[in-house]
């Protein structure tokens, strides 16, 4: 839903623009396919890389939601470039009507924003001191990441008040370990020998010596013509606390190998919700490196292709990664350490959801790297225009300021309903996604990368020889002057004309 808004609004404003300044619609449209179209294309390729990211882990529920993602940016890309220039061709300057009276006519033909402006000034004029200050404050947000404890929530994924938690949590009480017990595997012949029952009396009392971590009643069942056998084995805590992972832990490690590990001719292995969750985890984090680096390598690579620079890909990666820092940090603050939970309506667990982190880095790159496309497309634009350095960046950053700041209200508007729902994962992904969304379009778009770009001067468009290979994704010139005698924008062109 965002990002679709999000490319609409970058190549509707565009045209209209290029309307206000004197051009007609056919060619307002032929610059802003040449502009904006790019930039969409650009954005939605880096979007598509970040969440293909998520193929390498391996892990189907991930493989499933990149492939929906996948497929539907690419169709908000192809809307973008197809269906949306054919129906602005058909409207026409029918697309200026039902202005808001109070907004003003002039605001379409505003070619930069004064706030934004005033501040990209300023920032280039003092890039350390204000790029210093805005830096230090993400890394202060980002510092309680540091404790990060990844844990699945258990009983604490819904509201106290829910009642079947209510009940789940009287059972615990009543019960400990018994709700989620590990349940032991075991194949091979001769299941109900004498051997395999020395190995679960012995069980018995291996379990009688770890004092707490595994407990009875141990419990036995046979199936498949007793060639399968489970051991139901209650562990202690609630059965996705660090608590029950230790008990699994003491129990793979030391109990069953004393025990039926001991036992020829036999195997087993280890299920059950408590067993299920490590491995997950294990999984996750081996294949983490992996996601990161890709992700990171292919954009690094995209983004070179594009602006024809290697400084502009570094910078833009590292304040890509500095906001996803403090957003972790803030999501870390807020649900880990039990802070706004009157506000928001949850109850803290000492953790966060092991899969969302991974999982909110793809979507928080690629989504960051809208912005930061179309904000350096507009800056690279006015310098093979013929302006300066400083000049580029000041007159980039005002004239993409309505845009930008209207696609992160939308997207921090669709990130925000999910802090709504009940289940805590929604809450922590939707107020991290949407305060990250926030910050990238603030204190990234305003301050860091006007800093950034300043210090760098004109070293940020430098290719070095041996990436010249690269194939250019955008033309090394300019786009088209307005014509010298400029239509009026309160008169739009209501002209028709084909698609």
């Amino acid at each position: 839903m965002a990002v679709g808004i999000d490319y609409s609004l970058f190549y509707l404003r565009r045209t209209r623009e290029e309307r206000a300044v004197g051009h007609s619609t056919q060619q307002a449209l032929r610059i802003a396919a040449g502009t904006s179209g790019r930039a969409i294309v650009v954005s939605g390729l880096t979007v598509m890389i970040a969440l293909a990211g998520l193929f390498l882990t391996g892990i189907d529920v991930f493989s499933g939601v990149a492939v929906g993602a996948i497929v539907v940016v690419g169709v908000a890309v192809l809307g973008s470039l197809t269906v949306l220039p054919a129906m602005l061709s058909l409207l026409g300057g029918w697309t200026d009507r039902g202005r808001i009276p109070w907004l003003g006519r002039r605001r379409t033909a505003a070619r930069e924003s004064r706030f934004w402006g005033l501040l990209a000034r300023a920032v280039v004029r003092r890039p350390l001191a204000w790029g210093g200050v805005a830096a230090a404050a993400l890394l202060v947000l980002a510092v309680p990441v540091l404790s990060l404890n990844l844990e699945n929530p258990g009983l604490h994924e819904l509201p106290p008040s829910v009642p079947v938690v209510r009940a789940l949590i009287d059972i615990q009480q009543a019960f400990p370990g018994g709700p989620e017990p590990a349940e032991v595997v075991v194949t091979g012949q001769n299941l109900g020998g004498r051997q395999v029952s020395r190995a679960v009396a012995a069980l018995h009392g291996e379990v009688a010596a770890t004092h707490g971590p595994i407990r009875e009643p141990i419990t036995t069942e046979m199936f498949g013509n007793d060639q399968v056998l489970i051991v139901s084995v209650p562990l202690a805590g609630g059965g996705t606390d660090s608590t029950s992972n230790n008990a699994l832990a003491t129990l793979q490690t030391q109990v069953l190998p004393a025990t039926l590990g001991q036992v020829p001719g036999i195997s087993y292995a280890v299920g059950g919700l408590t067993a299920g969750n490590h491995d997950f985890d294990a999984e996750l984090a081996k294949t983490v490196p992996w996601v990161f680096a890709f992700v990171l390598g292919l954009a690094f690579l995209l983004l070179c292709a594009t602006f024809r620079s290697v400084s502009i890909p570094a910078l833009s990666i590292g304040l890509n990664l500095l906001s996803v820092g403090a957003a972790y940090g803030l999501m870390v603050w807020i649900f880990q350490d039990g802070h706004l939970q009157g506000l928001l309506g949850f109850t803290p667990y000492g953790g966060i959801t092991p899969w969302l982190p991974l999982f909110m880095f793809v979507l928080l790159f690629g989504l960051s790297m809208d912005y930061h496309v179309f904000i350096l497309s507009r800056i690279r634009e006015l310098r093979l225009g013929g302006a300066s350095a400083r000049q580029a960046i000041t007159g980039g950053i005002g004239r993409s300021a309505g845009v930008v700041t209207s696609a992160a209200v939308i997207m921090v508007a669709v990130f925000s309903i999910f802090a709504t729902l009940s289940m805590i994962e929604f809450k922590m992904f939707g107020v991290a996604m949407a305060a990250a969304v926030l910050v990238d379009a603030t204190v990234v778009r305003g301050i860091l990368l006007p800093a950034g770009l300043a210090l760098l001067g004109d070293r940020a468009w430098y290719l070095p020889p041996w990436l010249t290979w690269l194939p250019g994704l955008w033309p090394e010139t300019a786009p088209p002057s307005p014509p010298a005698h400029r239509q009026h924008p309160a008169q739009p062109d209501l002209t028709h004309q084909s698609a």
